[in-house]
């Protein structure tokens, strides 16, 4: 059987397309297959429709109550799983400490006998003294 994509001039006769399960009857003198480029058209010969409608009708009679139920089911759960992501999201909002710019966190502990300040060197004072005596000749 071809295939046909969606807005395709064709003769007349049965499409179907498998995707939405559905049947087209184009007139004799032919005309567009409806949808876009992405749906699929296959044609069915005379006697394949006539057995095939009673079969998709009986399919959806039978399942039809199952998608309702299964439809009702979801509601039910999506109600359900709402209610609590709408609660964990409040807790976590209270829970969560507020952001301080310029405070550590998770840098370990300080051992014991470090100095919060280390111990300033020779070579750290005689800098200090050259970027002092620079900033004082550019104010100048």
């Amino acid at each position: 059987m071809a295939r046909y994509p969606g807005g395709t001039q064709v003769r007349g006769g049965y499409y179907w397309n498998p995707k939405t399960w559905t049947i087209v009857p184009v007139p004799r003198d032919g005309g567009a297959l409806p949808g876009g480029p992405g749906d699929r058209w296959v044609r069915m010969p005379l006697l394949a429709v006539v057995f095939l409608m009673p079969v998709l009708g009986g399919l959806f009679v039978v399942f039809l109550p199952f998608i309702g139920f299964a439809l009702f089911l979801y509601a039910i759960v999506r109600m359900a799983t709402g209610a609590f992501r709408k609660g964990a999201a409040d807790l976590a909002s209270t829970v969560t400490p507020g952001w301080r710019p310029g405070e550590a966190h998770l840098t370990g502990k300080r051992a014991p006998g470090d100095r919060e300040v280390p111990a300033k060197s020779e070579a750290m004072e005689k800098l200090a003294k050259e970027i002092s005596q620079r900033r004082d000749g550019e104010e100048d």
